[in-house]
């Protein structure tokens, strides 16, 4: 099964993708998500407002009522029936704007967060009135039905990763490569923190795993911190909707440059830093508390994450970070020392390589650190001193389009279960060629501390195909001649060619 949405999250993609028109796709995503957003909490708001109705107590205008049960109030101006009656009207992106105001100003948490840009001259408004009729089609709250906005949204923004294409993914981390994450560290109950939380996928997919395994998400409590100031609002209306209470800080900030958690130590880290930054300002903090291993280059920033997460971890703290295959052997400038001290400090708990086109935002392959504050005496797992497990899972996942590739639950499943039989008490691990391998320090020390599976793991035994080896070496040979001798002929007539314009070599 793949973990890619389906149903009537593609039907209203598609009519909404329609009414796109001269909009850049980036400006596009905060008109739709700001809408679905209007419509969701209006939805929900009606639900209770017509259960009070029913009751008839005169209470359904009563704020109280509402914000007791954590429903945001929306005043008459701003509830969804009002946007619709008006969504011909030329002034309707006005009416919006107003909407959102009155929003923020009645629901204090949603300060600055909602986009406030409809009226402006560059929308254009029948294509707006469209889009409201369209969005009017789908009640987006039901009982029972939970998560359907959480759907819709997480499916608008895969979906807006990919048509921003590269430079505009790096909000999104796809959801198959979050939900490996997860599901290795399994962030349970206590503190979770993403330093560069984008949109907010790690603490949705979180959410998901504590519900899937019977928990209280009341046990989880969400800190996180992101530059991009469209994205952070993004990612306050993303935890809004399901009602996660969430420290992102009152604004966005840069986490390097302004850590809005100096003092937090978290049980769980769930991170996918952009790749390979190279401006991110490190010639002004060469000297910083966090670089315990080592001073991070300034020309990228790689290890300067990789830092920043080992001194946010609580004393039994566990991370799992995505980071560009190139910080498992690079040397540049102090970064393999970096690396090599990580490691004897036993810090690396587990690296997975993982296929590549997984990215909207980049076609390279990735790889996923695990890291871990205490390998040797946590009371939940066995002691791992001195160890570190590779998984090479770069033949797994499958193309679901011709430029993306997507890892399935039984390929997640394969990787967390490695994991996990591996790190517990009462796994049964065993070491599979080309797959998978449990080294010793001492293995990484003489491989130079480099970090990259496939030298741990070794090639998967090919099964005998019953062909004796002389028979296809004369088939092999054969072949190479004919491609020699054809490369020949071509070499030839290209000289002949160039020859004839005058030109001789």
């Amino acid at each position: 099964m793949s973990t890619g949405n389906i149903g009537f999250e593609e039907t209203l993609w598609k009519a909404a993708d329609k009414l796109r028109g001269s909009m850049d796709a980036s400006d596009y995503k905060h008109v739709v998500l700001g809408l679905i957003f209007l419509k969701y909490i209006s939805d929900k708001f009606e639900t209770k407002y017509n259960q009070l109705l029913e009751e008839g107590d005169g209470f359904e205008e009563d704020r109280d009522e509402y914000t007791y049960e954590n429903i945001f109030w929306v005043p008459k101006e701003a509830r969804w029936d009002y946007i619709k009656d008006n969504a011909k009207d030329p002034k309707v992106g006005q009416y919006i704007d107003d909407a959102m105001i009155l929003i923020e100003k009645e629901n204090p948490t949603l300060k600055g967060v909602l986009d406030k840009r409809y009226a402006r001259p560059e929308l254009d408004k029948r294509r707006l009135g469209e889009l409201i009729d369209l969005i009017s089609t789908i009640r987006l709250h039901q009982n029972g039905e939970k998560d359907l906005l959480g759907r819709v949204y997480e499916y608008f923004l895969g979906k807006f990763a990919s048509a921003e294409g590269k430079g505009g993914g790096e909000f999104y981390t796809p959801t198959s490569v979050v939900k490996t994450l997860v599901e290795m560290i399994e962030p349970y109950q206590g503190r979770i923190y993403d330093p560069c939380c984008g949109s907010g996928g790690m603490f949705v997919q979180s959410e998901k795993f504590v519900e899937e395994h019977q928990g209280k998400i009341e046990n989880l409590s969400i800190y996180g911190q992101e530059l991009n100031s469209t994205t952070w609002k993004l990612c306050k209306m993303n935890l809004a909707i399901r009602g996660l209470d969430s420290n992102l800080g009152d604004h966005h900030d840069d986490t390097f440059h302004n850590d809005l958690h100096k003092t937090l130590k978290a049980d769980y880290i769930l991170a996918n830093p952009p790749f390979n930054i190279s401006d991110w300002g490190g010639d002004k903090l060469t000297d910083d508390v966090r670089w315990k291993y080592g001073t991070p280059p300034t020309g990228n920033a790689n290890y300067a994450w990789l830092q920043h997460m080992v001194y946010h971890l609580a004393p039994n703290g566990v991370a799992g970070v995505v980071l560009a295959n190139g910080a498992l052997s690079s040397n540049t400038s102090n970064e393999g020392e970096i690396r090599k001290n990580l490691l004897e400090d036993d810090k690396v708990d587990a690296i997975v390589a993982l296929p590549d086109k997984l990215f909207y935002s980049t076609g390279i392959p990735v790889s996923l650190w695990i890291l871990n504050r205490n390998k040797k005496d946590n009371p939940k797992f066995r002691s791992r001193e001195h160890e570190i497990l590779f998984i090479d899972a770069r033949h797994l996942g499958e193309m679901i389009d011709r430029r993306h590739r997507e890892l399935n639950e039984e390929d997640i499943k394969k990787i967390a279960d490695t994991y996990h039989q591996w790190r517990n008490v009462d796994g049964s691990y065993e070491d599979i060629k080309g797959f998978c391998k449990s080294a010793k320090l001492e293995d990484v020390r003489e491989h130079e501390y480099v970090l990259t599976p496939g030298r741990y793991v070794g090639i998967e035994d090919i099964e005998d195909d019953g062909i004796p080896f002389e028979e296809k070496m004369e088939k092999m040979t054969s072949e190479l001649g004919e491609l020699f001798a054809k490369s020949r002929r071509l070499e030839e007539e290209i000289r002949k060619n160039l020859g004839g314009i005058g030109y001789e070599f």
